[in-house]
């Protein structure tokens, strides 16, 4: 009897050990694997398997083939799925803290974007901990930039104007611009511009380089207005029944990936610029007026804004801005 015990002991260990080493979580993410939030998303994934021994496997599942962006937070929040990729501000409407990086010119360029994410975190950390999630790590995409037909004189220019927006606070900045927002999918761009249909769009110099900007306007304004972010989140259940070894290898690869992430923006966006000037843009740097009334379009929309997020908005700004 004992013996048979022994043996079913040990059976029982193997099968666990076997179980453990088998350990398979399907990643979801929203963008194409030429994109390079992909990129990294599928060397996050590798890192893990590497420092794991191949006990614990992220199946990356690009592009939005196995769930749609919209449905991400829900399906990682519920256990549907035990880890994801989505572009925080796809969820504004839930969160309004979620939004924060979509605000224009609160934080511009790359160092400001780091800052605000550092101010936004633990304030970020605590709303997902709500839905059930733990924070590994967030990347921002390159700056949002104006595309003009023609050059600018000022910001007052735009007055009149068919503004392209994709969100309500891209067509909040074109209603205070006094340009008239016109809501157009990223593929039907070109045409747009052929038709009359816009006159002007704000977004970045990857978007501009990938529809061909320089087939329907002239100039580019590195504004570098905001850096929306994406975040890869885990299910808090499903990382707490990790093993400790584990645990720390997800960490570990999370805290390489937000470093590497961060870079690979920094060069795509250099990337795109270039492309941008080698097929005749004008690649432009807003001289010190021009961004000042920039900053104020962007001031108001910070209000409302803070009106929004209350009390989290309010220390956000606060631990951003230093006061």
């Amino acid at each position: 009897m004992k013996l048979k015990l022994a043996a079913a002991a040990l059976a029982a260990s193997a099968l666990a050990a076997t179980a453990q080493a088998q350990t398979k979580w399907d990643m979801p993410t929203p963008y194409s694997d030429g994109e390079f939030h992909t990129i990294n998303v599928r060397q996050f994934a590798e890192d893990v398997k590497k420092a794991t021994g191949g006990q614990l496997e992220l199946n990356v599942h690009s592009n939005g083939s196995l769930i749609k962006h919209p449905d991400m937070l829900r399906a990682v929040s519920t256990g549907q799925v035990n880890i994801a990729e989505f572009l925080l501000g796809q969820f504004g409407n839930e969160e309004a803290v979620f939004n924060a990086d979509n605000v224009p010119f609160l934080a511009a360029g790359y160092d400001n974007a780091w800052k605000l994410y550092q101010a936004q975190k633990a304030v970020l950390e605590t709303k997902l901990q709500g839905r059930g999630l733990r924070l590994l790590y967030s990347v921002a995409w390159p700056g949002q930039g104006l595309y003009t037909k023609n050059p600018l004189k000022s910001v007052d220019d735009f007055k009149g104007t068919k503004f392209r927006t994709y969100s309500a606070y891209t067509a909040r900045l074109a209603e205070l611009l006094g340009a008239s927002p016109t809501v157009i999918q990223v593929p039907e761009v070109p045409q747009a511009f052929a038709t009359g249909t816009i006159s002007a769009m704000i977004t970045s110099s990857a978007t501009g380089s990938s529809t061909k900007a320089w087939e329907f306007v002239k100039n580019y304004y590195m504004t570098n207005a905001m850096h929306p972010k994406n975040v890869v989140v885990v299910n808090t259940r499903a990382f707490e029944r990790l093993p400790d070894a584990q645990k720390k290898a997800l960490t570990g690869a999370a805290a390489s990936a937000e470093k590497r992430g961060w870079d690979l923006s920094r060069q795509r966006e250099a990337s795109a610029n270039k492309l941008l000037a080698e097929n005749g843009m004008t690649v432009h740097t807003p001289d010190a007026a021009m961004m000042a009334a920039l900053g104020k379009v962007g001031d108001t929309i910070a209000s409302e804004w803070l009106k929004a997020a209350g009390a989290d908005g309010e220390a956000i700004v606060k631990a951003y801005r230093g006061k």
